[in-house]
């Protein structure tokens, strides 16, 4: 966090950097998580050969790097971007954007509060970082609620508040799940009978945090599909829904039977 961040990096730290300048011989990056700049020498540009440097770094590009050297009397820092991994650049680009995420979110938090940034992170955002990391404290908020931060010695109030911006900013991810129900009601109202079933399905399950949705797909097969944060949510909310639809049906005199599509 820039609330306590270190002032050099380490060797073999992984970095994120914004090239300002490219020359024959290299370039010089900002290191955007330190404030500090170093050399991006050609030799660690890339493994293959290079006919022009600006085929692999570019002024303005973020990119990540690997710390080679630090020399702090001299205010140097050697960089490389041959030595970095793909996987270790989408983790690293990652963490850094939900850094940057949840340093927004804390500052969202000061304003509602009327307290500085950095009161904030000492008597929260501290708290919340080493027992579940910064950004993952704020996700467990907008999906649990301010509990999740009172049970670590956060404060109530204080505890909401986080909660309260979690819930406006975050968007939790969400999963998919499906199946088919096969319905007939051969009465009069039939039709009426399945719509209904339907319905009351859905209004059931509006208070359990799922979205449900139903669609016909060729008469007498509809699908239910539901979306929920996570995949035991959804296949359980699948289960209620379908088997309600169903044995609503048969109470009317109709046939039901439900299949999870794969």
């Amino acid at each position: 966090m820039a609330f306590k961040k270190q002032e050099w990096p380490e060797v073999g730290d992984l970095v994120i950097g914004t090239v300002e300048t490219v020359t024959d011989y290299g370039a010089y990056v900002r290191l955007d998580e330190f404030d500090k700049k170093g050399l991006l020498h050609i030799s660690e540009v890339s493994s293959s050969w290079i006919r022009n440097i600006r085929d692999f770094v570019r002024e303005g590009q973020k990119i990540v790097l690997k710390v080679l050297r630090v020399d702090v009397e001299k205010g140097h820092i050697d960089l490389s971007l041959r030595r970095v991994t793909k996987r270790e650049k989408i983790e690293k680009m990652l963490s850094w954007k939900r850094e940057r995420k949840a340093e927004a979110l804390l500052r969202s938090v000061a304003e509602k509060i009327g307290l500085s940034v950095e009161e904030v992170y000492e008597k929260a955002g501290a708290i919340v970082e080493k027992e579940y990391g910064l950004y993952e404290g704020f996700e467990k908020a907008a999906k649990d609620g301010a509990e999740v931060l009172t049970k670590v010695g956060i404060s109530r109030e204080l505890a909401e508040v986080f909660a309260e911006v979690a819930r406006e900013r975050i968007r939790l991810p969400m999963v998919k799940v499906s199946g088919i129900v096969e319905l007939r009601c051969l009465k009069p109202d039939g039709v009426k009978v399945i719509k209904e079933a339907f319905l009351n399905a859905k209004k059931t399950e509006k208070t359990r945090e799922a979205k449900v949705r139903f669609y016909v797909m060729a008469a007498p097969k509809y699908c239910i599909e539901v979306l929920a944060e996570n995949y035991k949510h959804a296949e359980a909310t699948l289960q209620r829904v379908a088997e309600s639809v169903v044995s609503n049906v048969i109470k009317a005199g109709g046939q039901g039977t439900f299949r999870r599509e794969k």
